[in-house]
């Protein structure tokens, strides 16, 4: 408790420092509310840290829907019959980070123009946005920020089911008993849990500069409680989530003290079923928060052992609420073979225990898939696991992999892209996705500012482009395979 004590009182300092840095008077300029036609998908072209190699940044490329730990980025509603999706868009010029909003009609298998909700003043794609519908069918979009430098805002539909306009929401969390403005936030995970409200998982960054895990409640968007710390162990952690039926579960890692933030490593787990009143581990123990220690009950894989990193991919929940977690380990952060070779491991909580099986391997810490689990024994991965034309930079060409046996051995089913000019990186599932718009990415090149376009695939593995450039109020996609 004394921790937790400390803790806290850490974070109240720095979220007052938060808020004087986000202030409409501060150095970085506020986004601006665009609400217009996009006229087409242009996906955002970011890159992070140059190298100095021959591989130029530690990573880069398409990342409309980057990174990992933002989720979802379309949501399907079954009641319209319509996947509702975001993405971080630009212009012609990739000057600016641009949030575009759009669905897909599963009846008539087109794709509304996007509308351009916000500009971000910024073209970095950490700052890409989420999305979340509410009981009553109202859109949510929550538009994060990379650490504190800049705010973050959350917009709802004026209207059910509709992209075409959006208000502000003045949205508030309680802050040592009194509401502040919630208006910066990193990492963003929301989930509606119907007839609670909302539940979302996201980082905080203290004054030196560590990513704290947590998580808030609000009943309706607007009014969040108080953040509570799921853990800070050595110097923090990335996190990635999944829902079902009102059960949160979260994957986590751990920054080595004194390392930097390029070392992550372990894989650990935690679950709720009672709206993040209790956090229990695989095996239903309870745990005490915040987790501070890097040896605790949530360890799923202790990678730190092996001297591996350990890259958080996806998260899924199977039909009985066990989770299922895709990750990459390697020998570093660096680009290159010499960190070979690059695991994709899937673990799947069963009977209280961890399993586990390698799916493949590929040739980017960066290369992100997503897990599907279809049964209890079917569970399939897609993914950039085969090597793309800049080899070593993140992504590449997307392929299908399935397991029979619950996740223990995988084949290649299908390669779904092929001879490209670009790599293709960033693989997202949907929320409670359909069989004909199944995953959605952008491609990008490894290696040098590029154009980014957007595409998304069926159940089959069938894939389908979407133009750049149209004036069409709904968008017929082209089938590219």
């Amino acid at each position: 408790m004394k921790e937790y004590l400390k803790t806290a009182l850490l974070f109240l300092t720095v979220s007052v420092a938060q808020a004087q840095q986000v202030h409409p008077d501060a150095q970085y300029a506020q986004a601006e509310l665009i609400q217009q036609k996009a006229n087409g998908f242009k996906g955002i072209w970011y890159m992070n840290q140059p190298s100095n190699d021959e591989y130029v940044y530690k990573y880069s490329g398409g990342l409309a829907v980057y990174p990992a730990n933002h989720r979802p980025f379309a949501v399907y509603a079954k009641k319209v019959n319509k996947t509702f999706f975001v993405f971080g868009g630009t212009d012609d010029q990739n000057s600016t980070l641009l949030h575009n909003v759009s669905y897909y009609d599963h009846k008539t298998g087109k794709l509304a123009n996007p509308v351009i909700l916000l500009d971000k003043k910024t073209t970095d794609a950490h700052d890409n946005p989420v999305i979340s519908i509410d009981d009553k069918g109202h859109i949510w979009i929550f538009s994060t920020s990379h650490g504190i430098a800049r705010p973050s805002y959350i917009h709802k539909s004026k209207k059910p089911f509709d992209i075409e306009a959006f208000e502000t929401v003045a949205a508030t969390e309680i802050v040592d008993g009194k509401e502040q403005p919630f208006n910066n936030f990193s990492y963003f995970q929301v989930y509606p849990i119907k007839g609670k409200g909302f539940i979302a998982l996201f980082t905080k960054y203290n004054k030196s500069s560590h990513r704290v895990i947590g998580f808030n409640t609000s009943k309706d968007g607007q009014h969040w409680n108080e953040w509570k710390i799921l853990a800070h162990i050595e110097d923090g952690h990335y996190q990635v989530s999944a829902e079902a039926d009102g059960k949160v579960g979260v994957a986590f890692d751990y920054h080595p003290k004194g390392k930097g933030l390029n070392y992550r490593t372990n894989l650990q787990y935690l679950e709720t079923s009672d709206f993040g009143k209790t956090w229990k581990t695989i095996s239903g123990e309870t745990v005490q928060l915040p987790l501070t220690e890097s040896k605790n009950p949530a360890v799923v894989h202790d990678y730190a052992s092996e001297k591996l990193n350990c890259y958080l991919l996806d998260m899924t929940f199977d039909q009985k609420k066990n989770p299922a977690i895709l990750v990459i380990s390697s020998k570093g952060f660096q680009a290159g073979p010499g960190n070979d070779p690059r695991n994709w491991t899937l673990y799947r909580g069963l009977n209280k225990q961890w399993q586990s099986g390698i799916v493949t391997t590929s040739d980017s810490n960066y290369d992100m898939g997503s897990v599907y689990a279809d049964s209890d024994n079917k569970i399939k991965v897609i993914g950039p696991t085969v090597d793309g034309p800049q080899a070593y930079n993140p992504g590449g060409e997307v392929a299908m992999w399935v397991s029979g046996d619950g996740g223990i051995n995988w084949k290649k089913e299908r390669q779904m892209t092929e001879n490209s000019e670009m790599n293709h990186s960033y693989v997202r599932r949907p929320s409670h996705a359909k069989p004909d718009f199944y995953s959605i990415w952008a491609d990008g090149h490894g290696r040098k500012p590029s154009e980014s376009f957007l595409y998304f695939s069926n159940d089959k593995g069938d894939v389908f482009k979407l133009p750049r450039n149209s004036s069409d109020a709904m968008i017929t996609p082209e089938k590219v395979n």
